[in-house]
């Protein structure tokens, strides 16, 4: 199929991978925007299509070369001219991407963006541009530029860091993000001072390890988050990838006193058996996370705990296992994510030999998620007839005739990775993204989101 000329300035972007890797996204999104390029968001209408990738797991770059592919026929078709690769499978894997697949026009490892938006602005307009743009060294403290938000007017993403100085051996994040780097408070004032003047109602805090934030100057998260919460205007804050070891214990004060931080913390612990946290290269024992979770939830009484748990690293026994599923159940863990030890050419753990059988580590997996299934039915039933306030994230409208629906979540849920409240809304009132709504749960869906019936309008 041949574009017209109205298809020459149309870029697209397929975003791939996390909440970090979003911002990402967003700050593409805009660089290309200041270039006077047309955002569309359908590939087949674009001129060129930009692919930002994840490679955190094998899944992750399997799914990452898999849209590459349906990309590369695209373009084989005919139905675009130019592919774009960017982001973090560029970042890990270089050149040796780049001679993979002959066939893309442009790779970009991760930069601020503002050369690879002028090389997609060239590629647009015919010139000879270079197929590989290297990253620049930046110290990462600087505010980063504008971006074309990619959420809902409801809430947006805050990173306050780059880079991980933990060596967890399953991970090659520090090798793709590099050494940790606080952003500086003023940086990251600056833009939550943007975002909540476009109306963003919550600020997600994310880095690749939220809780190292500050101490390469003696501050720690809880400064921060004082001074974002503190801040002018109607946001709330909440607070994701926060490590266990180190944690900075002032912070509990903010998430049970302050009324702009909301009681919810992720916390990603891996792993509960000592012997597998030790392989893993994780500091601490599975006693030492355990107190840090049980000294949490005595010190911010309600709080939402949400995890992440990897499931078959090299030498995890059925015991260690039974260990993890049993802390879950016992310790009412409902917000939880897990996943399966993928092996990382690069990481500590790639030449490791005791490795799990597939079949083995799946079960495993599957038992815990069956576990975690029960604990989140319990929490979410014990949520029925409860009045809660609740956030707009999307309001669909009724079929023909039937009331809208709004898709919320209140404060136990963090957007993309979390349960909605779904509410059935009065055709005599207007309703939108951002607002705040008092609303008592009514029942469950299929698959334990809470059911809600409105009670008292905007809070």
């Amino acid at each position: 199929m041949k574009q017209s000329p109205s298809q020459t300035a149309r870029v697209a972007l397929v975003h791939l991978g996390c909440a970090r890797n979003l911002i990402d996204s967003e700050l593409i999104l805009a660089r290309m925007a200041e270039r006077g390029l047309v955002i569309t968001d359908d590939p087949s209408q674009a001129h060129t299509v930009v692919l930002n990738t994840c490679s955190f797991i094998g899944p992750a770059r399997e799914e990452s070369e898999a849209v590459l592919g349906e990309l590369l026929a695209l373009k084989a078709a005919g139905d675009v001219r130019a592919v774009v690769v960017a982001g973090c499978l560029v970042q890990r894997y270089k050149e040796a991407l780049a001679q993979r697949f002959p066939e893309v026009d442009l790779f970009a490892e991760i930069s601020d963006y503002s050369a690879l938006a002028d090389s997609i602005r060239g590629l647009v307009d015919g010139e000879d541009v270079e197929s590989y743009i290297r990253a620049e060294a930046q110290d990462g403290q600087q505010r980063e530029g504008a971006r074309l938000l990619a959420t809902p007017a409801s809430y947006a993403y805050l990173r306050i860091s780059h880079g991980c100085d933990h060596t967890c051996a399953f991970c090659a994040i520090p090798s793709i993000r590099g050494a940790h780097r606080s952003k500086r408070p003023g940086a990251v004032l600056e833009e939550a001072r943007e975002l909540i003047a476009t109306g963003t109602r919550e600020l997600v805090l994310v880095a690749e390890d939220s809780t190292a934030w500050g101490r390469e100057t003696g501050r720690d998260l809880a400064d921060l988050v004082e001074a974002l919460a503190d801040l002018e205007g109607e946001h709330q804050l909440r607070v994701m990838y926060a490590y266990p070891n180190r944690f900075p214990w002032r912070l509990t004060e903010l998430l049970r006193d302050h009324p702009r931080v909301i009681p919810y913390l992720d916390i990603p612990i891996q792993h509960l058996a000592t012997p597998v946290l030790r392989a893993m290269g994780r500091s601490g024992s599975g006693d030492a996370v355990r107190r840090t979770l049980l000294r949490l939830r005595e010190e911010v009484p309600g709080i939402t705990l949400r995890t992440t748990l990897l499931m078959g690293f090299p030498g995890e026994t059925d015991a260690d296992a039974a260990e993890v599923t049993k802390f879950v159940s016992e310790a009412g863990i409902s917000r939880l994510g897990a996943f399966i030890y993928s092996p990382e050419e690069g990481t500590p753990a790639w030449d490791l030999l005791d490795r799990v059988p597939a079949p083995v580590a799946q079960a495993r997996f599957d038992a815990l998620m069956e576990v975690r299934d029960e604990v989140l039915l319990r929490v979410q039933k014990s949520q029925i007839g409860v009045p809660q306030e609740v956030l707009v994230d999307e309001i669909r409208p009724g079929a023909e005739g039937a009331p809208a629906q709004a898709l919320t979540r209140g404060v136990a849920d963090a957007p993309e990775v979390d349960m909605i409240s779904s509410v059935e809304l009065p055709t005599d009132q207007h309703f939108a993204v951002g607002q705040r709504l008092m609303v008592t749960p009514r029942d469950l869906d299929t698959e334990g989101n809470l059911l809600c019936v409105l009670t008292e309008g905007e809070c």
